[in-house]
């Protein structure tokens, strides 16, 4: 079949949409990505490679503001004459302003207003040069809600039908969050209506599933954990963290990779290191650099002890990641996607056989401490760093041998259970249903 997938982003870096595509074309599938420019940081390495049998075509986000957003925001600024025909709310508005921004020094909030712009002008706007740019196809295939418009539109185009992959939940995203409640009512109806016409849903993980089968009235939800492909240790072992940082061999690495941001966890992490028992260990942050980690990163008491590595492509990851003596994920339970999240970064730890210290949630408890094999890692209270750092000791003051078996019991929960290998079937078989690849 001909298969085209939406996603607003540029793709490089999305796991789970490269490793979907390259799956359905190796099954026989023609794909195609639309996806949207490069960033800067990647263009200037150049245009990277699309997995085999996938093409990408890039589409631009539209930029601008609508007349109407000037209207509510700064009706001044409009043509004069539209500025006199609105002067009572132009007057109004324009001592709110003086009032809020200039005497007391405060932002000017707009409540949903630059949110429905951004969906309007940039969403949907991407969402319609998209399917204008799409080749026709028998399935599309939208990547979250942002992508769901324009799977939905060419579906109609071509007669053809739809699935929709959520990653998250939508009306639990922060900025969704944040908008008013008749907003995120109005944004979750016209969610669910596209979402009960989709030929399929999918999603990253069980927990997730269920609230989307209970919130859109679905007796069917596909979970396609995100785990990477299985994985060898290299023997001998690579050690790429400590070679790049140039650690002596053995040093106890606690690492922190992924997304660097508010409520990961990440401050209370850095103040576990401080506890006693961990003065040896260094903290490694691999990933994007952000604002967020730099304090972290300056902690004159973590001197010496504090590191960051760049981000890696997503095939090196787990790589990578071998190399840490343990890597922690203390998300706090701040929203609803937080509390029910799997996230990539255990996937990634459990394929490279790093014991994993997480946040103790039910989702990840059942994955973390449910195996057939026995525990692949510890829980903690991520608002506690002594719990942190009792977590991460009870790691590292293994005995060797006991480490070994540890890792060794990691990677055969991860070759056994979490792989894409075996998550990839109920992708592919969703597909079989809707009809022969060509």
């Amino acid at each position: 079949m001909r298969v085209v997938m939406y996603v607003l982003n540029d793709v490089t870096r999305d796991s789970r949409v490269l490793r979907e595509a390259r799956s359905l074309a190796a099954a026989g599938h023609e794909v195609t990505i639309m996806a949207t420019p490069l960033a800067a940081d990647v263009a200037a390495a150049g245009e990277p490679a699309a997995p085999p049998g996938v093409a990408i075509r890039r589409v631009a986000i539209p930029t601008g503001s609508p007349w109407w957003v000037t209207a509510v925001r700064a009706p001044w600024r409009l043509h004069p004459v539209a500025a006199v025909l609105l002067l009572p709310w132009t007057i109004a508005r324009a001592a709110w302003v003086l009032v809020v921004n200039w005497l007391l020094g405060r932002p000017i909030r707009a409540g949903g207003i630059d949110f429905v712009r951004r969906w309007r002008v940039e969403w949907l706007g991407w969402c319609r040069a998209a399917v204008a740019a799409a080749p026709a196809a028998d399935v599309h295939h939208a990547h979250d809600m942002e992508a769901l418009p324009a799977a939905r539109a060419a579906a109609a185009r071509d007669g053809a039908r739809y699935v929709y992959d959520s990653h998250e939940i939508y009306l639990a995203w922060g900025p969704v969050l944040r908008q008013p409640r008749l907003l995120r009512s109005l944004i979750g109806r016209w969610e669910r209506r596209m979402a009960r016409g989709a030929a399929g849903v999918v999603t990253v993980g069980e927990a997730l599933a269920d609230h989307l089968r209970q919130r859109f009235g679905l007796r069917r939800v596909i979970v396609v954990h995100n785990c990477p492909p299985r994985w060898g240790p290299p023997k001998p072992p690579e050690d790429r963290i400590r070679r790049a940082l140039k650690l002596p061999p053995g040093t106890p690495v606690v690492l922190c990779h992924g997304g660097f941001m508010a409520n990961r966890g990440l401050e209370q992490t850095a103040e576990a290191m401080l506890k006693p028992g961990l003065e040896a260990a260094h903290l490694v942050f691999l990933g994007y650099r952000a604002a967020f980690i730099e304090p972290i990163l300056a902690d004159p008491r973590l001197a010496g002890r504090v590191h960051y590595l760049p981000a890696v492509a997503p095939s090196d990851v787990t790589a990578w990641v071998a190399g840490a003596s343990v890597d922690v994920m203390a998300i706090l339970p701040t929203d609803l996607n937080s509390r029910v999240s799997t996230p990539n970064k255990l996937f990634e730890s459990l394929a490279a056989g790093t014991p994993v210290v997480s946040s103790d949630l039910p989702a990840r408890r059942a994955i973390l401490l449910g195996d057939p094999l026995g525990p692949l890692g510890v829980l903690c209270d991520p608002a506690s760093p002594a719990s942190i750092a009792a977590a991460i000791r009870s790691v590292l003051e293994l005995e060797p041998a006991a480490r070994a078996d540890l890792r060794t019991r990691i990677v055969a929960a991860a070759h056994e259970r979490w792989n894409w290998e075996i998550e990839s079937v109920k992708l592919l078989d969703l597909y079989r249903e809707l009809g022969p690849a060509s």
